[in-house]
């Protein structure tokens, strides 16, 4: 996966051979996600692209070599005329960087040019959780126009599994039926970075999983994914996305929920309820404690809405 879509690329035989090499250490070494992988091959053919036309030559590791402040600053020049957003960019200088990086550790080549670029500044966008109401409502209404009902009973236990315990999309489309035992009282997950996390379990989520699986026509390998597709194929993130949309439409939700947003839904209402930021925290699995700060600010923010809505002197 990792090599496809790099031949028509003008780059010289040992760049390509590197090239290959690290992509494939990211899903395999580094255990990225598929679509993570496709990301950074994205990130790093739009760059190779670009040095392609700015030397007017096939990319070898001699030209990246030579490369100056000012020939990356014109890649990024580029990316803006292109309308690349500001976050976009940011993880394409970061994919350009740990390439360098790569080349580096081979002993192919050292620039530290790459490593003075300054990152664009980002916005701080703010996590668009919805409403308890919302999310109460979508978890009802998810798949009701299927003709198929164990798909209805599929897609609610996997938007229960999402919103009830905070999960990735595909940290859920990746389960398997003997993570999730019946009955039990957490579960552990890999997620991004390869960090394991447990998560509680609530019997809510167990009995729409169980619902689920009584319903289901295909056999459900102990090892294999859990959510299977019309077809009993693994499902695959793109149709619960147009699921989600469905929902949308036909709830009047914004744009912003997405299954993501449930994720987020599910860290600002354990907030709201009392929940512990460091508890949360590693709930959510992420590493940093001030990516999960967001959500005291989404919180405040809800709470100042309210206030202005209810006190007789806002």
């Amino acid at each position: 996966m990792a090599k496809a879509g790099l031949g028509i690329l003008s780059i010289d035989a040992a760049l390509r051979a590197q090239l290959e090499g690290w992509l494939d250490g990211l899903a395999h070494r580094k255990a990225f996600s598929k679509h993570t992988v496709t990301a950074y091959t994205i990130d790093i053919r739009h760059f190779l692209a670009f040095v392609n036309r700015h030397a007017g030559a096939e990319v070898t590791v001699a030209i990246l070599k030579a490369m100056s402040l000012r020939d990356f600053r014109s890649w990024l020049a580029a990316r803006h005329a292109e309308n690349f957003t500001m976050t976009s960019t940011a993880r394409a200088l970061s994919v350009v960087r740990g390439f360098f990086r790569h080349l580096e550790q081979q002993n192919v080549l050292e620039n530290p040019a790459v490593h003075h670029l300054r990152t664009p500044k980002l916005p701080k966008s703010l996590p668009k959780a919805m409403s308890e109401d919302q999310a109460m409502a979508s978890l009802e209404q998810i798949g009701m126009d299927h003709k198929q009902e164990w798909v209805q009973m599929r897609d609610v236990a996997l938007l229960t599994l999402i919103y009830g315990c905070g999960l990735r999309i595909g940290e859920a489309l990746a389960l398997t039926p003997s993570q999730l035992p019946e009955g039990a009282a957490s579960l552990t997950l890999t997620g991004k970075g390869n960090k394991q996390r447990m998560v509680p379990i609530l019997p809510q989520v167990h009995d729409a999983i169980a619902a689920y699986k009584r319903a289901c026509p295909y056999a459900l390998s102990a090892k294999k994914p859990l959510f299977k597709g019309a077809r009993g194929k693994p499902l695959q993130p793109a149709i619960f996305q147009k699921e989600i949309r469905h929902l949308r439409a036909s709830l009047g939700l914004p744009d912003s929920a997405t299954p993501h947003a449930f994720r987020h839904s599910f860290a600002t209402h354990l907030l709201a309820g009392g929940g512990d930021l460091r508890t949360i925290q590693e709930l959510l699995g992420h590493a940093d404690l001030s990516t999960t700060q967001r959500y005291t600010k989404v919180d405040h923010e809800r709470l100042l809405s309210a206030y202005s809505k209810a006190h007789p002197r806002a």
